[in-house]
């Protein structure tokens, strides 16, 4: 009896470990269209997880200390990683190795067009924002709104926008209409295009990183 008793307990340790070990690399999908697939990635020290590379994608870290990024082909890299680290990443096959102490987690935008060779730079785009970098995929800025500060009047393509720090925003069209909304931390959107000028209403700082698809 005392051995089918070890038996059974053993097994149920091996369910569980593989259960802790399924979820320590989780990927939960938040957004689909013609353009992109957007998920939220999660591994746990020690925990690896498959990038297919099949297409191009821009990830956002929203948390994490280091990380290794193994290639198929051969190359590896390490990546001290903090929270807005943006990082273009090319259709290679990889591996993601969590190295440090603390929790990955990521948003990965995986571009599903071939793209376009128009260069946009900060065209229709305010001075405050930031490009990030732009190539054949996507242009990725990052947008940073004090506390009760106006925005020019500029135009977005569509995109992806994943918040960093939440704020209260008002966007004023070009018809006059104005439109509120509230982004939180860790919120992942779809936004169309639109032409508008920016208000932050709140008394918090906006800071949101936004990957336009070509």
């Amino acid at each position: 009896m005392q051995s089918k008793y070890s038996v059974a307990v053993f097994a149920l340790m091996v369910m569980a470990l593989a259960g802790a070990r399924s979820a320590a690399a989780a990927k939960v999908e938040l957004l689909k269209n013609e353009k992109v697939v957007v998920t939220e990635e999660t591994v746990a020290p020690g925990e690896s997880e498959t990038v297919s590379g099949n297409h191009a994608s821009v990830v956002v870290y929203l948390g994490g200390d280091v990380a290794e990024i193994t290639y198929a082909s051969g190359p590896w890299r390490g990546e001290t990683v903090s929270r807005g680290e943006t990082v273009n990443e090319p259709a290679w096959a990889a591996t993601l190795t969590n190295t440090g102490a603390q929790t990955l987690r990521l948003v990965r935008v995986e571009f599903q067009t071939a793209g376009s060779k128009t260069t946009w730079g900060m065209t229709g785009l305010p001075p405050n924002y930031k490009l990030l970098f732009e190539d054949e995929h996507s242009r990725t800025y990052d947008i940073r709104i004090a506390p009760h500060a106006w925005e020019p009047k500029h135009t977005h393509h569509d995109r992806v926008v994943i918040c960093l720090s939440g704020a209260r925003m008002e966007h004023v069209l070009p018809d006059g209409s104005r439109q509120t909304s509230t982004l939180k931390a860790d919120q992942v959107a779809w936004r169309p295009a639109q032409t508008h000028k920016g208000h932050n209403l709140g008394s918090t700082n906006l800071w949101a990183i936004a990957i336009e698809p070509k």
